[in-house]
Order: structure tokens, then C-alpha cells, then sequence
């Protein structure tokens, strides 16, 4: 792509205007790698402090992040929801992977990293090690969600539904991991599942402690069948929680790091105190 001889912006601009453009219209998607300086050297056929001060323009309008050693992406915006699955399958091209969930059921861990799993196994992504943390609700124990709709009670038949929806994701989260490990496909997967006593108001995603993503969980009434009869009840609805990322950067003067620090300090202090072992 050659540049415009009789357009006045600089060159710089140009190239920050053709990007920009690229970014806006979906060619390059939120958490998605952008080409390489040297690619983009030969692409428009400039100097590399050119393509310098091109993502430097694209960086002060927060549409980029760059990482050292790892590139410049496209900033998932905070302003709008973003998908989690580009983000969880950058995150397995680092040799150690680590992912902090917190939530409800672990239906949505499991949905954000099955894609990215079946891509290990293939041998498209090639992680040394895995290791899950995943920290949820106890359903054994009375909360102020899930309840009966009517009177906001606890049921321990509505737990008992909670928590077979549970058992049967984390249980698929422990297995497709653990199958990586059992075919020698990295040399270590661990998946630790840990439980407390507080409602789940939110989830939260960190990422090789890099990433945080968080979503609130609407508190919606919705009809269920327990014992075979229709019931109103209170719950949380984790495919409406619209997730919004923490993406720092290495020039990054927002509050992300910060957030992201505060994630992890926070997910720290739940699994060492008041969180036990899951058991099913």
C-alpha cells in the first residue's frame, strides 16, 4: 500500500489513519494482534520510526496496547462489552498459562476455554503448563440467590438444582484439562476448585495475571421445574453478564494495571481464607 504524495497529513498520519480504519470497521477485531512493526514497514513501504510514531498516535487514542515481547494489540475496549475467547486463546500462546475464574457455576469458564483447549490438543497452541483456579458459590449453604420468587426464601431444592448445573461444569472444566496432561501434551494441567458462602453478584476472569475481566450477574425471575413442577424463582443469569475488560499496557497511564492488581489481590484473599475445598 502506497502512500498519498498530495494528501497534507504526514506520513505518520496516514498510516495511523489507515489503521484506524482497519480497527474501526472490524478488520482487526478487539484483543487481536496487529502486524509487526517490520510488516508494517514493508506494507507501506516507510521508515520503522514512521510505523513508531503511527501506533504511538494510536495508542494516545487508546484504540492499541502494546506488550514487550509480546506485540500490539487491538484494545479491547472498556467502553463495550468484548468476547472472552480471542483473549483466553492469546493467552495460551504463553508457555505457562493461568487463568483465575470466580463466579457462579463455572458454565462460562468452561465456555470461554473449550474452543482454546481443542486447540491444544491439535497441537495449534503448544502451553508447557495450565493451571485453573476456579472459585464459586457454595450451593450447600443458604444464600440470598438462587430463592423462590414469591417470597425470596431459601429452597433447598433450588440449591440442589444450582448445584447439579455446578457439578456438571466444573467437572467438565477438571476433565478437559486434565486429558491435556494425560496425553502428554503439556507437562502439567492442575484445575483447583474452591467454594464460599457468598452470593454470586459477578464474575471475574484473570488472565496470566495480566488481564482482568469482569461482568456483573443480573438478578433476573425466571421459571424452573423442581420436582417436576413449575417454580418462580431469583437467579442469577450468567449469559446476560456483559463482561468489560482490563487490558494494561506497557504505556498504559489508566487505572487497568491498578484494576488488575486489585483483581488479583482480591482473588487471593477469598481463596485463602473464608473459600474450602469444592467436593461433589
Amino acid at each position: 500500500m502506497s502512500l498519498d504524495p498530495d494528501d497534507p497529513r504526514t506520513p505518520s498520519q496516514q498510516i495511523a489513519a489507515a489503521l484506524r480504519a482497519e480497527i474501526k470497521t472490524g478488520k482487526f477485531a478487539p484483543g487481536e494482534k496487529l502486524p509487526s512493526q517490520h510488516d508494517l514497514v514493508e506494507r507501506f513501504s516507510v521508515a520503522r520510526e514512521t510505523i513508531k510514531a503511527a501506533l504511538r498516535k494510536l495508542q494516545e487514542e487508546r484504540l492499541i496496547v502494546t506488550r514487550q515481547g509480546s506485540g500490539t494489540f487491538v484494545r479491547a475496549n472498556t467502553e463495550r462489552p468484548v468476547g472472552l475467547r480471542p483473549h483466553v486463546e492469546r493467552a495460551f500462546e504463553a508457555t505457562h498459562v493461568t487463568i483465575d475464574f470466580a463466579g457462579f457455576s463455572g458454565e462460562t469458564l468452561y465456555n470461554a476455554i473449550q474452543e482454546t483447549l481443542d486447540k491444544v490438543r491439535i497441537g495449534r497452541l503448544t502451553p508447557e503448563s495450565i493451571r485453573l483456579r476456579v472459585l464459586i458459590s457454595d450451593m450447600t449453604a443458604p444464600m440470598a440467590i438462587p430463592c423462590r420468587a414469591e417470597d425470596q426464601a431459601d429452597d433447598p431444592a433450588i440449591r440442589a438444582r444450582a448445584q447439579r448445573i455446578t457439578d456438571r461444569s466444573i467437572h467438565a472444566v477438571i476433565d478437559a484439562v486434565q486429558e491435556l496432561a494425560d496425553l502428554d501434551l503439556v507437562k502439567s494441567a492442575s484445575t483447583e476448585v474452591r467454594v464460599h458462602k457468598a452470593a454470586p453478584l459477578f464474575k471475574l476472569f484473570v488472565i496470566n495475571e495480566e488481564e482482568a475481566f469482569f461482568g456483573f450477574y443480573p438478578v433476573v425471575e425466571h421459571t424452573v421445574t423442581i420436582d417436576g413442577k413449575p417454580m418462580a424463582i431469583y437467579d442469577a443469569m450468567g449469559k446476560d453478564a456483559i463482561l468489560f475488560p482490563f487490558t494494561p499496557s506497557d504505556e498504559d497511564s489508566s487505572n487497568d494495571a491498578l484494576y488488575v492488581e486489585q483483581a488479583r489481590a482480591w482473588f487471593d484473599s477469598m481463596w485463602r481464607t473464608i473459600a474450602r475445598e469444592y467436593t461433589s
